[in-house]
């Protein structure tokens, strides 16, 4: 298999403010595959808080193909080669995507029909991003009317959290969700959070610091369910993730791609752990590789080719608030001829 990568920018409709940092755009890496004429694409968006970079992932890269071999569906040992090149899952989510992309269109079929899933899932949310309440509810009120479910970016560090969703639960009954960026303590959760389940919030993502040693205690107290994000990269979190949450979330880019994360959704179920599946910035390509899985979950968050001012790789069906994949063969997404460069 001969592999290339080539640097893109995503450039956001609006500015995207979460406790942590505030993003207008993102450099990410599409990654191909070519094997007998065909080929297969990924997208990598590496996240600095997880100490990624693109100039690492493209390192990476120009290390992994060497070990990829000439079989595309030798899917496992491939695996196996790249987990021995420590660290940028970003990067191996890349790889894994284009590697399914490529067995899919070899076989004409979509990746979801090939892992013996179904084509759907829960219905996305739309991320409020973090602003002062009036500025967050005006936002809720603009929400394209297909969405079915909020999530509320909250960690002001101002006080004002749960003025935030009061706020927006003032001007719409859809079902809220909200996730803190690792921004509270746990002091300030446990005063929080039954005020947010009066105000109808359906479960809290990543309230405290990865590692917090309070963890367990949130999750014995708290009277809504808690999802751990930072907490949870790969399959060997899981277990660890049981003892201080209700369930899990899992990202393709620090899964390190589908078939990890399919391992990660089969373990949290056999430990009685919830599935959100939810995504970084990233276009169509990236939004359609996590698609393929998202009947494995119980929540989704995969808006980010939504919140993009265009989006380079066109083809996920957005339909009745649920992100469809295609059921073209492979991911079913081909890069627009506007595509950014």
């Amino acid at each position: 298999m001969r592999l290339t990568h080539r640097r893109a920018v995503l450039r956001l409709a609006e500015p995207f403010t979460i406790s942590r940092s505030t993003s207008v755009e993102e450099e990410v890496l599409w990654v191909e595959l070519a094997h007998d004429g065909v080929s297969g694409c990924g997208e990598a968006e590496p996240q600095d808080h997880y100490g990624e970079t693109v100039d690492g992932a493209e390192a990476f890269l120009d290390q992994a193909a060497g070990l990829l071999g000439d079989d595309p569906f030798a899917l496992e040992a491939i695996g196996r080669r790249l987990a021995e090149l420590p660290g940028n899952q970003a990067a191996k989510s890349a790889l894994d995507a284009a590697l399914h992309d490529l067995c899919g269109k070899l076989v004409g079929q979509p990746v979801w029909r090939l892992l013996g899933l179904e084509r759907g899932g829960p219905p996305t949310s739309w991320t409020i991003w973090l602003g002062d309440p009036d500025d967050m509810a005006r936002r809720a009120e603009t929400v394209d009317p297909r969405f079915r479910r909020l999530k509320l970016k909250l960690g002001g560090r101002d006080g004002l959290d749960v003025e935030r969703v009061r706020a927006v639960r003032g001007v719409t009954d859809l079902p809220l969700q909200v996730d803190v960026n690792e921004y509270w303590d746990v002091d300030e959760a446990l005063e929080a959070v039954p005020e947010l389940a009066a105000l109808g919030v359906q479960y809290v993502e990543q309230p405290l610091s990865a590692g917090d040693p309070e963890g367990s205690r949130l999750r014995n107290e708290s009277p809504l369910p808690i999802f751990v994000d930072e907490d949870c990269h790969t399959l060997r979190d899981v277990r660890g993730c049981a003892e201080r949450s209700h369930g899990i979330v899992i990202k393709l880019a620090k899964s390190g791609g589908i078939r990890e994360a399919v391992r990660m959704a089969q373990a949290a179920r056999a430990l009685g752990l919830g599935v959100m599946l939810g995504c970084m910035i990233e276009s169509g390509l990236g939004i359609a590789a996590a698609c393929q899985i998202g009947s494995l979950c119980d929540h989704l968050d995969l808006d980010g080719n939504l919140l993009l001012a265009e989006d380079p790789w066109p083809g996920i069906d957005f339909a009745d608030g649920v992100q469809l994949p295609s059921e073209q063969p492979g991911l079913g997404v081909h890069e627009a001829v506007s595509g950014a460069r």
